[in-house]
């Protein structure tokens, strides 16, 4: 495969015809900002000559050191797969680079790398694997969203109860002409819950991944007149949507999987099984990473496959941490608390950088639970040492104040304003009087 340059971009470009590009980045939450510049311009934003106002973009900078430059990272152009009466449009996804050149320290881009780079000098790369679900729900008569579906259809159905089959064949046309290896699409538990499972990638390219795939659901779903959400829990007693992340380290510069070992325990490396213990350790200080909302913790409840307890297992899906069957190449860890809306860069760093810690510290993960743990008494748990991660947002920015580990790998400038904004949700959230408090008591008070 020849070397992707400025020079080939620019006449990909030409012969795609293309006539905009749009310049991508992501704030600290994870949502998606763009500059869009005419495709003559092109050649200046692959000079990183592109500067944009990071005042106005939230967790950024104060308004006084506002200028802030884009530097396109050129193997993610490709084409975006819909058409513009104005011409096709291609996309870059860009890190946040500080005026004197150096990186910014609250580009969440930039924060991964970091991460990446602490495991490189280890001898390790990370491979992640996301199963990003979602909703599709109907639109009103003024084209705002609803929680309302037609789709009745359940896990692996087939149209015509799966109403979503003919969008899902759309997004994942979409999502392959982006370059995307899409290895399976299914309906989900929830009516109208909907999974598309791509090609396990390097951490960043699977950061980068996440982030487009979101962009083009969302998109296609509107074409069809529905919107599309990854709002962990958009219905109460229906499963909610979660972003299991398979995971591995391999060692640097070869083929070769350092989480197995064929005459380990388990058929499990001691790197693997610190790295696990790493994830169990940290799990409740990366919790409000890797579940951002308040909304969030109304998925992590008993039942509903959620993974409420803190433990790992061969076997069966309750626990944090799963190892699935294979070995091989394809051994990996399953971490199934991520939900879809956590920021893709900073949850993979986090999570990266708790398994790190762990082999570090040689954080023995204790045995694998393989019963059912929603049956498990409360002292059964307590026996046997199964903690359980934060029951809300609050609780999980506690922990994760308390953990220098998670809060290093997302440096100062995102820990505090991220913390900050966090805080202010919460606060939002608990002095609200909600429907259910009206019901509950007005009548009886």
């Amino acid at each position: 495969m020849s070397k992707v340059t400025k020079d080939t971009i620019l006449k990909k470009a030409e012969e795609l015809k293309v006539k905009f590009v749009k310049l991508q980045f992501t704030d600290v939450f994870g949502i998606t900002k763009n500059v869009a510049i005419p495709v003559k311009q092109l050649e200046k934003a692959l000079n990183n000559e592109i500067m944009f106002d990071g005042s106005s973009i939230e967790g950024f900078v104060r308004i006084e050191e506002s200028d802030m430059y884009l530097k396109p990272d050129i193997n993610t152009f490709t084409l975006i797969p819909w058409q513009s009466e104005y011409g096709n449009v291609a996309r870059l996804i860009c890190d946040v680079y500080n005026p004197d050149g150096t990186p910014f320290e609250g580009c969440p881009r930039n924060t991964l790398k970091k991460v990446i780079k602490e495991a490189e000098n280890m001898g390790f790369t990370m491979n992640a694997g996301p199963e990003a679900e979602f909703y599709l729900f109907e639109r009103d008569e003024e084209d705002l969203p609803t929680t309302h579906s037609k789709d009745h259809g359940g896990y692996f159905d087939l149209s015509p109860v799966d109403m979503g089959d003919e969008v899902r064949r759309a997004m994942v046309t979409a999502l392959e002409g982006m370059g995307f290896e899409i290895e399976a699409s299914h309906h989900e538990v929830g009516e109208g819950q909907h999974e598309i499972d791509f090609k396990y990638a390097p951490a960043l390219t699977t950061a980068d991944n996440i982030v487009t795939f979101k962009f083009v659901v969302r998109k296609i779903a509107m074409q069809y007149g529905l919107h599309a959400t990854f709002m962990p829990k958009p219905l109460f007693g229906k499963a909610g949507s979660g972003m299991h992340t398979h995971q591995s380290l391999f060692f640097k510069g070869k083929n070769v999987n350092a989480f197995y070992d064929e005459n380990g325990k388990y058929q499990l490396s001691k790197t693997a099984l610190y790295y696990i213990g790493g994830l169990l350790a940290h799990a409740r200080g990366y919790a409000a990473i890797t579940n951002p909302l308040v909304n969030s913790y109304k998925r992590l409840v008993s039942g509903y496959e959620a993974p409420v307890y803190i433990a790992w297992s061969e076997k069966n899906r309750s626990p944090l941490v799963r190892i699935p069957a294979r070995r091989g190449l394809g051994t990996r860890a399953e971490l199934r608390c991520p939900d879809p809306a956590c920021n893709p860069y900073l949850a993979l760093a986090v999570m990266l950088k708790a398994g790190l810690d762990g082999i570090k510290k040689k954080i023995d993960p204790g045995e694998p639970v393989n019963m059912n743990i929603y049956h498990l008494t409360e002292k059964q748990k307590k026996d046997l040492n199964i903690k359980s991660l934060p029951s809300n947002l609050n609780e999980a920015l506690d922990e994760l104040e308390a953990d220098e580990v998670i809060r290093s790998a997302l440096g100062e400038h995102i820990y505090e304003n991220y913390m900050k904004a966090k805080r202010i949700e919460y606060n939002e959230y608990r002095v609200q009087v909600h429907r259910w408090e009206i019901e509950k008591y007005l009548s009886i008070y």
